[in-house]
């Protein structure tokens, strides 16, 4: 006689309330039942286990005779001196609702959403198991770091794959995020040979002048006080030598300059621009001359940059 400890919970097991209606009960048993399959899962013992297990809860819930009495009687609904009608002989235990099949493989396509297609001698090719040999192979994503150097330029990089040594051409002008694909050189499917692509996905290294703020190449320029005020002419680097860059009398700190064509490298050709972010510095150490005048300065000037904030009031 069972025990309580014998006992199943097939509605736990499938994972639905004891008021589900047989189309949640067999829309739930299909879902996990194509995620259990051994065929998916090979090798996997527990996932072996747990598809018995569904099998077995889902022949006895969705057959309405045998539901009610597992409602009724619980653990002891197909014992013969608790149920009131035995049950039927030939019946397997642990097959589903394989009986309403000709035959394992229609139930298996019907389980795992395969079509019969018609083939060009005017019969069905049921795929006779093929869907392993169909399966697409994964996809792999994996990170290659470079530095400002090799992505404006391009460069090769070696990359070891398992057993394979392979030389990946990275093109000139490559950016955060930017992602490169090689064919068939991702994971091979669990099903077949082929393997999937990979995706390389590009990281910059950080550099201590340069950075990208969105598309743009960028860069702090310092300069002094006396070159804001009266302008000037001064060298700027840029990825490809240094350039001779006007600044307009009374710029401010914060202020961006745009260098045409001094920019990162394109991807179709050409070159973009490079923004030089002005940012004015005052000296710490004043020579007697410079205390001189900076003092003539303030003692003569009469613009106030403060002007504007004796309105601001709460």
């Amino acid at each position: 006689m069972p025990t309580a400890t014998d006992f199943k919970d097939y509605y736990a097991i499938l994972g639905v309330s004891k008021t589900a209606t047989p189309e949640e009960i067999k829309r739930v048993y299909r879902k996990l039942a194509r995620k259990y399959h051994p065929d998916l899962n090979p090798g996997d013992k527990d996932a072996e286990a747990k598809f018995k297990e569904l099998n077995e809860a889902n022949e006895v819930l969705s057959d309405p005779e045998k539901r009610e009495k597992y409602d009724r009687f619980g653990q002891h609904w197909n014992h013969p001196g608790y149920t009131e009608t035995p049950t039927p002989s030939g019946t397997n235990a642990g097959t589903g609702d394989f009986d309403q099949y000709g035959d394992f493989d229609s139930f298996i396509n019907d389980l795992l959403g395969r079509s019969r297609r018609q083939t060009s001698t005017g019969g069905f090719d049921d795929f006779n198991g093929g869907f392993r040999s169909q399966a697409p192979a994964p996809d792999t994503e994996a990170a290659i770091a470079l530095t400002f150097s090799e992505a404006f330029h391009g460069v090769q990089k070696r990359l070891q794959l398992d057993e394979e040594t392979i030389n990946v051409r990275i093109p000139a002008g490559a950016k955060p995020g930017s992602r490169i694909r090689l064919k068939g050189k991702g994971l091979p499917s669990p099903f077949s040979q082929q393997r999937g692509d990979l995706y390389l996905t590009i990281e910059v290294l950080t550099h201590p002048f340069y950075r990208f703020e969105g598309d743009d190449l960028v860069c702090d320029i310092p300069i002094r006080p006396d070159e804001a005020v009266l302008g000037a002419q001064i060298s700027v680097p840029t990825p490809d030598g240094s350039v001779t860059m006007k600044v307009p009398k009374g710029v401010r700190s914060g202020q961006s300059l745009r260098l045409r064509g001094k920019g990162w490298t394109l991807p179709k050709g050409g070159r973009g621009d490079l923004f030089a972010k002005l940012q004015i510095v005052t000296p710490k150490d004043l020579s007697t001359i410079e205390q001189e005048y900076y003092e003539k300065i303030q003692a003569n000037t009469s613009f106030n940059p403060r002007a504007q904030l004796e309105e601001i009031k709460l």
